[in-house]
């Protein structure tokens, strides 16, 4: 495997470990993205375009949408394992001859390790949550040359940019048959080094945590290997203290939170306590519909208003990006706060779309402050739409060319 590049915008999603690593310049998310296209490639449409759904502009394109959860939670699993039960019944029904996914490194629990998987009960080594980057693309072209012609993925948004860019590619010349994509939403990412960090200040025995999630109703919950549980809420965490590169500009200015090019997206964001499913086109459906009587459904809920939550996230990272400390809470209401946030603070699909105008936000104000010049080829139509109502619009020279005025 070829080592990558230093970029200073990579999440070294394995395009330049390949045998092609030029191939970045088309494929990478972080240089020239153009969804409209990819969408309409994948699912038919691009958002908001013929039979969209009411909230395509926050979550892309999607046909259904779900709270869920898995009847029998499997072991050791993030949530109760939908994202590996529906790879396992692909490989169990022979629709899939491999699943390329991310299982934990020998070395290290929480460093995430590509791996191709070609029985269904390899599949339960891929469960649960992993924190840092690995190049999982680089496997796709390998798999193929092995014989491996009808493929999944499990990955996160970059990766899976990078491997539908690639996809006709790997279709004319690499004999791939058939892709069925499974994605997670993405959460921000860092390195391992740096989440074990974080680890090091939740709990004075970090390397006994086996579980972390963040989850909707604004607590960080952690089980250690003795069994003990934790629920931590989101205002006590030290993200104030974390250095100020503890996520690094390509999490900060991501522009692809919900996974859109998946075929079916699987996350926490609008779950408020399930699992969230976002069926995005008629492959999704069929990967559900794997499931069967194993899965329950229902509607996710909705409530709380995210207008004030996002304005106080604009001000912070304005600060922030302007190189500013940040506000923090007096310690003495922080309890009061946390305890009110799950109740009137923005839930289920709300919170969600809350998160998708804070990223947006993100995206914006640090590539003003750090890349500028990246604004007018690498921030899509829809991440403008999702800042205007806070007041931000793209200048002159942060639009594409072909809008500039003259």
């Amino acid at each position: 495997m070829n080592a990558p590049p230093h970029r200073r915008l990579c999440t070294d999603c394995g395009v330049s470990r390949s045998a092609e690593p030029a191939r970045c310049a088309q494929a990478c998310q972080f240089i020239a993205p153009d969804y409209p296209r990819l969408e309409r490639r994948v699912h038919g449409r691009a958002r908001g375009e013929g039979q969209a759904q009411p909230d395509e502009v926050f979550f892309g394109p999607y046909s259904g949408m779900h709270a869920a959860r898995l009847r029998q939670p499997l072991e050791g699993a993030q949530w109760t394992g939908l994202t590996t039960r529906l790879a396992e019944r692909l490989l169990e029904t022979g629709q899939v001859d491999a699943v390329i996914a991310m299982a934990p490194h020998p070395e290290d629990r929480w460093r995430p390790l590509p791996v191709l998987v070609t029985r269904a009960q390899d599949m339960a080594r891929c469960r649960g949550m992993r924190m840092g980057y690995a190049p999982l693309i680089s496997l796709v072209e390998p798999a193929l040359a092995q014989g491996y012609k009808r493929l999944a993925v499990i990955g996160i948004p970059c990766q899976i940019y990078a491997l539908r860019v690639l996809q006709p590619q790997l279709e004319r010349e690499h004999g791939l048959q058939s892709l069925h994509v499974i994605g997670t939403p993405c959460s921000d990412n860092t390195s391992t080094e740096n989440f074990h960090d974080f680890l090091g200040r939740l709990s004075p025995r970090p390397q006994d945590i086996r579980y972390l999630e963040f989850r909707a109703d604004y607590h960080v919950e952690i089980r250690t290997d003795q069994g003990q549980q934790r629920r931590i809420p989101f205002l006590q965490l030290p993200l104030a203290d974390l250095p100020a590169d503890f996520f690094p500009l390509t999490c900060r200015t991501c522009v692809d939170y919900t996974n859109v090019l998946a075929d079916i997206t699987v996350g926490y964001m609008g779950g408020d306590g399930q699992q969230w499913l976002l069926v995005r086109n008629p492959r999704g459906a069929a990967l559900l519909a794997l499931l069967g009587q194993e899965v329950l459904t229902c509607t996710p809920s909705s409530a709380g208003r995210r207008a004030g939550a996002v304005r106080g996230f604009l001000a912070n990272t304005e600060r922030a990006a302007g190189g500013l400390p940040l506000r923090r809470m007096p310690g003495w209401l922080r309890p009061l706060v946390g305890w009110l946030m799950p109740r009137i603070g923005p839930r289920g699909l709300e919170f969600a779309r809350a998160r998708l105008e804070m990223k947006a936000i993100e995206t914006v104000l640090h590539l003003r402050r750090q890349a500028p010049a990246k604004l007018k080829s690498m921030v899509p139509a829809h991440v403008w739409a999702l800042v205007a109502p806070y007041g931000l619009r793209p200048r002159a020279d942060e639009q594409p060319p072909s809008v500039n005025k003259t």
